[in-house]
């Protein structure tokens, strides 16, 4: 197989995977795009956690930056201990099934941000909901927002340190969320025309299995060229995805600026390419 990867420390000009503040990420859409502008990027995909309600106002500050916006968003499920999360590419935000679906799992996340905020207190490390709440603003709520209340009390320094010492899964204030197969929510994308794709896909535990339960539901790509992996993943992602005949696409899972270390944005060497196949097979299915 001959390919070559880019260093990944590179800027380059496709980004398929990015967080605002209508999720947890840290920039709002229009800053978002401000800055996929100034870093010279030509196609951008908003996939904010279990919410379209960025959309409109990315969609309009990508038409003033000439930047192409692919509407998306990122649904988080389970499978048995691991995570699998799903990625819908060219969403619509005015589906009401879809739409009606994300308002369920945004409540089963304020509830499940209840719970944690109560199991730290229980563990001596309080903080205040009405602070997640003010921190999480227009977002869905999550785990992050949480964090960042922590680090304001001097409880950890990082979002990182914050999940590996208490909220990540089997540390002390892991709360499990609402049980939601990841069929399922290929199956909504499907049902709204959106196009599902296995995000990072290592997090699954089992890349093989996990795409043998969900390429026959429908599952049409897997992230290869993810911000996090090394060239040498890449490439044994990339053959993966070939031989299940599934789009390569990939991102670097921007939060904001210092979020974590391979995830700035534009640092995935995302080829132009993945996102011309994506609207491909989104225009043949429409």
């Amino acid at each position: 197989m001959a390919e070559t990867i880019p260093a990944s420390d590179a800027l380059h000009s496709v980004d398929l995977h990015t967080h605002s503040t209508f999720s947890d990420g840290t920039l709002g859409p229009t800053m978002l795009i401000a800055e996929a502008a100034r870093r010279g990027l030509s196609v951008l995909a908003l996939t904010d956690h279990d919410t379209l309600a960025g959309l409109p106002e990315a969609i309009h500050a990508a038409a003033d930056a000439a930047i192409e916006l692919i509407p998306g968003v990122e649904l988080s499920t389970d499978a048995g201990s691991f995570e699998v999360h799903i990625l819908g590419y060219f969403t619509d935000p005015n589906d009401d099934a879809l739409t009606a679906a994300l308002a369920e799992l945004a409540a089963q996340r304020v509830t499940r941000t209840e719970r944690i905020v109560a199991r730290l207190a229980d563990l001596g490390v309080p903080v205040a909901m009405d602070r997640v709440r003010e921190i999480a603003g227009v977002g869905t709520m999550g785990r992050p927002h949480v964090a960042r209340a922590m680090i304001e009390h001097g409880y950890v320094q990082t979002v990182s340190e914050a999940f590996d010492r208490f909220l990540g899964s089997g540390r002390p204030a892991f709360v499990p969320r609402t049980r939601k197969l990841p069929e399922d929510s290929v199956q909504l994308l499907r049902a709204s025309h959106s196009i599902p794709v296995l995000a990072h896909p290592l997090s699954s535990g089992d890349v093989e299995g996990t795409l043998r339960r969900l390429v026959p539901e429908g599952v049409m790509g897997m992230e290869v060229y993810y911000g996090e992996y090394s060239p040498e993943t890449r490439l044994k992602l990339a053959d993966i995805a070939r031989r299940w005949d599934l789009i390569p696409t990939g991102g670097s899972d921007f939060h904001g600026p210092g979020f974590k270390a391979g995830r700035e944005l534009g640092s995935a060497p995302v080829p132009l390419s993945s996102a011309a196949r994506l609207r491909e097979r989104w225009e043949k299915q429409r």
